[in-house]
């Protein structure tokens, strides 16, 4: 088992950044990929972002390409999603996710309780 908790998510105005931080707990002796995905009010969760194990692949959704980027430190069992040039519509709450290997879709093994972040124009 590998428990996920986010943090970093709050308000920010358009064109702002923030920095989300997910700590990793449990059996993070085992490899995993880790990824991003968010959910706004009435819309499905999306993928937003991944990151292998050793951080030598990384996955964008076109929507938050060159604007955020993935990150993990393996030493502190951390993940991380530096957001830039934040966009209204980038407000969801925003879920950390694990699982043995990349996916693109919610089939994660492992997510987080999810942290808020409200972009206003």
């Amino acid at each position: 088992q590998v428990q996920l908790v986010e943090s970093g998510g709050g308000s920010v105005q358009a064109g702002g950044s923030l920095r989300l931080s997910c700590a990793a707990s449990g059996r993070t002796s085992n490899s995993y990929a880790m990824g991003w995905f968010r959910q706004a009010p009435g819309k499905e969760r999306e993928f937003v972002a991944a990151i292998s194990w050793l951080g030598g692949s990384r996955y964008y959704a076109d929507s938050v390409k060159g604007r955020f980027y993935i990150s993990r430190d393996n030493t502190e069992n951390m993940g991380y999603l530096q957001m830039n040039i934040l966009k209204p519509e980038d407000t969801a709450v925003y879920y950390c996710t694990a699982g043995p290997v990349i996916s693109f879709t919610t089939d994660y093994q492992y997510w987080g309780q999810g942290t808020q972040v409200i972009v206003s124009s």
